[in-house]
C-alpha cells in the first residue's frame, strides 16, 4: 500500500466527482448536502514508468506496482464536531487516512447550490479546519480528564505529560492547527496515540470549471492560502478530469493533449502525496514479478526489507543495491557486476528512491 488519502470538504464542492475522476468508479455525484454518507474507497495502482522499465530489463513476467488509497469522505458543514450535518461520524473517517486532500469549490454553477451565500475558499477551507481543531481539542480534553485522575499517584511523567497537553489545548483553542505548533519529539510522541487530525499533513485541491484554468481568482486565493501553510495547491477540473478517467489509455493522452493538461490529475495528486509524507520508492525484481514498494524517506534497508516480509527483516544479512539510472544506462546485470555498480550494504543503509535492491536473508 502506498498511502491513504482522504477527500474532505464541504458540501457540494465536487469531492465525489473528482474521487470518480481519481479512481474511475462511479459513486453518486449529486447536487444535494450529504449525498455521501459512508465513506467511498478506491484503491489505485501508481502508474511508474520505473517499474515497466525494470520488469523489461530483468525480464520480469510481470510487474506489481504500490497502490494510493482515496477515501471520499462525506461534506463537512460548520459545527460538526457538536454532531451537525452527518457529525462526528465523518470526522472519524478522517482519522484512518495519512494526509488529508482539501477539496475547495472554485467555479461559479448556479445550478449547484453552495452552503454560503458567496463563493469563497479561504473561508470554505477555514470552516473545514475549524471543525478539525474542534475535534482535535475534545480529544485533548478527554486525555486531560484521565490525566487529572491519574496524576494523583505522583508520577512525575504524568505530570509533564499534563503540561505538554495543557500548552496544546491552550494554542488549539486560539485557532492553531497542531502542524504548526513546532512540536518536540517528545510533545508528537505524547500525542501519537491520538491519532489528531490537525497534526495531518494536507494537499488543497481547488476544484475549476472546464474554462476556468487560467486567470481563475478563486484559485489564486486557494494559492495563496497554501503557500502560507507551506503545503501545495493542485488545480483540478474534476468534471473535465472525470470524462478522461472513462476513456482508453490512448485517448486519454489525445485529450489530455488538446486540453493543454500535459497529465492526469492523479499523477499531480500522487506527487503531492509523496511530498507531504515524504515517502519514496524502492523496487525488487525477478523473474516472477517486479514490484515497487513504498517507505518513507529515511527508511533503513533492513526496515525496507520487512515491508517484503516480517522474515527479511528478522533474517536480514546484506542487501544487494542497484541504482535505476545505472539499470537503465547499461541495461543489464551482467554490465553492472562488470562495472562493479552493483553495492554491498548492511543493516545500516539509508534506501534511496528508485533502488532495485535484492535482499540476502537466512530462512
Amino acid at each position: 500500500m502506498g498511502f491513504k488519502c482522504g477527500l474532505v470538504g464541504l458540501p457540494n464542492v465536487g469531492k465525489s466527482t473528482i474521487f470518480n475522476a481519481l479512481t474511475s468508479l462511479q459513486v453518486p455525484a449529486s447536487n444535494y448536502p450529504f449525498c455521501t454518507i459512508d465513506p467511498n474507497i478506491g484503491i489505485v495502482p501508481l502508474t511508474d514508468e520505473r517499474l515497466e522499465k525494470i520488469r523489461a530489463i530483468v525480464g520480469s513476467a510481470k510487474i506489481t506496482p504500490t497502490t494510493l488509497e482515496f477515501i471520499d469522505i462525506a461534506g463537512l458543514v460548520k459545527g460538526a464536531s457538536q454532531g451537525e450535518g452527518l457529525g462526528n461520524q465523518f470526522l472519524s473517517h478522517i482519522q484512518a487516512v495519512d494526509a488529508i486532500a482539501h477539496v475547495v469549490r472554485c467555479f461559479e454553477d448556479e445550478d449547484v447550490a453552495h452552503v454560503s451565500p458567496q463563493l469563497d475558499p479561504v473561508a470554505d477551507v477555514e470552516v473545514v479546519i475549524t471543525e478539525l481543531i474542534l475535534k482535535d481539542l475534545e480529544m485533548i480534553e478527554r486525555r486531560l480528564e484521565k490525566l487529572s485522575h491519574a496524576i494523583k499517584t505522583g508520577d512525575p511523567k504524568l505530570k509533564e505529560q499534563q503540561k505538554i497537553f495543557l500548552e496544546i489545548h491552550q494554542k488549539l483553542s486560539q485557532g492553531m492547527p497542531l502542524k504548526r505548533m513546532a512540536l518536540t519529539p517528545e510533545e508528537k510522541s505524547c500525542v501519537a496515540d491520538l491519532n489528531l487530525l490537525t497534526l495531518k499533513p494536507a494537499i488543497f485541491i481547488a476544484n475549476v470549471s472546464e474554462d476556468k484554468y487560467e486567470n481563475n481568482p478563486f484559485a489564486e486565493q486557494l494559492k495563496m492560502y497554501a503557500e502560507k501553510q507551506h503545503e501545495p495547491c493542485i488545480l483540478i477540473s474534476g468534471k473535465v478530469q472525470s470524462e478522461i478517467s472513462q476513456l482508453d489509455p490512448e485517448s486519454q493522452q489525445e485529450f489530455l493533449q488538446e486540453w493543454g493538461l500535459g497529465e492526469l490529475s492523479l499523477n499531480k495528486i500522487i506527487r503531492a502525496g509523496y511530498q507531504v509524507l515524504e515517502l519514496i520508492t524502492f523496487f525488487t525484481a525477478n523473474k516472477n514479478e517486479a514490484h515497487a514498494w513504498t517507505i518513507t524517506k529515511g527508511t533503513l534497508v533492513h526496515k525496507a526489507a520487512g515491508k517484503i516480509h516480517s522474515d527479511f527483516e528478522t533474517g536480514f544479512i546484506k542487501a544487494e543495491v542497484i541504482k535505476y539510472d545505472d539499470l537503465v544506462r547499461l541495461g543489464s546485470e551482467a554490465q553492472l557486476k562488470e562495472q562493479g555498480l552493483i553495492a554491498i550494504h548492511g543493516k545500516d543503509y539509508v534506501v534511496e528512491d528508485g533502488d532495485l535492491i535484492f535482499f540476502r536473508f537466512h530462512n
